[in-house]
């Protein structure tokens, strides 16, 4: 597979940078915090993302979707992440989107995508329920009562799930708590009688919330995919997941890596430009090299969800590993580079050292996914 974006996808991606430096840069997210708005996103600015088509560009054509493919979603991402564009398109277009659409049944699709598409409905993962990335460990029961289903449990970390419309739930209805048999995906309100949010603000000022569902009937038709059986489905949505936020990581890193590269060559100490100094410049490089690496990294993942999905639990753990890595390395440097200015809220380079801490945690930590890589290589 060619890792370089053709004609199309440079088109996407130039006309993505124009969008979001005009409509969204850093300073919109600081304002986001300093008003502590309740939604942590713009609505209207997701609408616009909508209208470009964003919020569908894995969908296909018959649910309102560009059907553009994965890489497109990619160069997308990596734009948001220069800008630090805080919006419901990974939670909502990318995770959410992606479980309806390899689990959902026709009714459910039919229903729910063309609006998840036009941007009118948005959709929130509630999966966790500890302080690490442990997608089997589940003890939030589903258990049938007649013609209902009723929920008990306790979630935590759910990526913009104070805002969503829908909460996909991913339950128990049969196993062990650490087994990935038993476990059920089903759609449930986010005002149903029963369901309890607390919006958490992270320390990238982005959206999160801690959820309790306490005897939550919903009908047997909110099941996503048979009961019992979404283990299969769910370790495919996490993995489009991870490349999508790799590929929003891979932004970041770039957009830190500029800023310091800029900086270097304009601030001045012992009458000199720092950028001159030979240590500086030794830092810079290793940089450059694993941001190269990592772009190409990236890039096969993406198509790989399109183009050989077979592949893509071994390259998405690799991908979400090596952009921990990266944007931990990046943001340290930055901020070290700056000097003591790095550190304060006036300079926006600490806007990505925080947002990088918080997206390496969202679908496992770079231990957790070197142990997955491992094993799934047999080791």
């Amino acid at each position: 597979m060619a890792l370089v974006l053709n004609e199309e996808q440079r088109f996407l991606r130039d006309a993505a940078r124009e969008f979001l430096n005009a409509n969204a840069p850093v300073e919109a997210l600081r304002k986001l915090r300093d008003d502590k708005d309740p939604t942590g996103y713009s609505s209207e600015l997701w609408h616009q993302m909508a209208e470009l088509g964003w919020a569908s560009i894995i969908l296909p054509e018959e649910y309102g979707g560009l059907d553009f493919g994965f890489t497109g979603l990619g160069v997308v991402m990596e734009e948001t992440g220069r800008t630090l564009t805080a919006s419901p398109l990974l939670a909502s277009a990318v995770v959410g989107a992606s479980a309806l659409l390899l689990a959902g049944s026709e009714k459910q699709k039919s229903s729910l995508l063309p609006k998840v598409a036009a941007g009118e409905l948005t959709l929130a993962l509630a999966l966790e329920e500890s302080h690490h990335h442990r997608p089997t460990h589940i003890n939030t029961t589903a258990t049938t009562e007649g013609a209902n289903i009723v929920l008990n449990g306790r979630k935590t970390f759910v990526v913009d799930g104070h805002s969503a419309d829908q909460l996909l739930v991913v339950a128990r209805s049969s196993g062990e708590a650490e087994s990935e048999r038993g476990l059920s995906l089903l759609l449930v309100p986010r005002d149903a009688p029963g369901v309890s949010v607390q919006r958490t603000i992270m320390a990238d000022s982005r959206n999160a919330a801690n959820i309790v569902f306490e005897q939550v009937s919903v009908s047997s038709d909110a099941l996503v995919g048979p009961a019992g059986e979404a283990w299969a489905v769910l370790e495919q949505v996490l993995d489009r997941g991870r490349v999508a936020l790799a590929a929003e990581m891979l932004g970041l890193a770039l957009e830190a890596f500029e800023r310091t590269v800029a900086y270097l060559k304009e601030r001045e100490q012992f009458g000199t430009l720092i950028g001159s100094f030979q240590g500086l410049q030794h830092r810079a490089a290793q940089m450059q090299a694993e941001l190269e690496l990592c772009r190409s990294v990236v890039l096969q993942a993406l198509s790989t969800v399109d183009d050989a999905p077979e592949q893509l639990p071994l390259l998405a753990s690799l991908a979400k590993a090596k952009l921990n890595e990266l944007v931990k390395l990046v943001t340290n440097e930055a901020v070290q580079m700056h000097g003591g200015i790095g550190v304060t809220d006036e300079l926006e380079i600490g806007f990505f050292l925080k947002r990088a801490r918080v997206a390496m945690q969202i679908f496992g930590d770079t231990g957790f996914h070197k142990d997955r890589y491992a094993t799934l290589c047999g080791y």
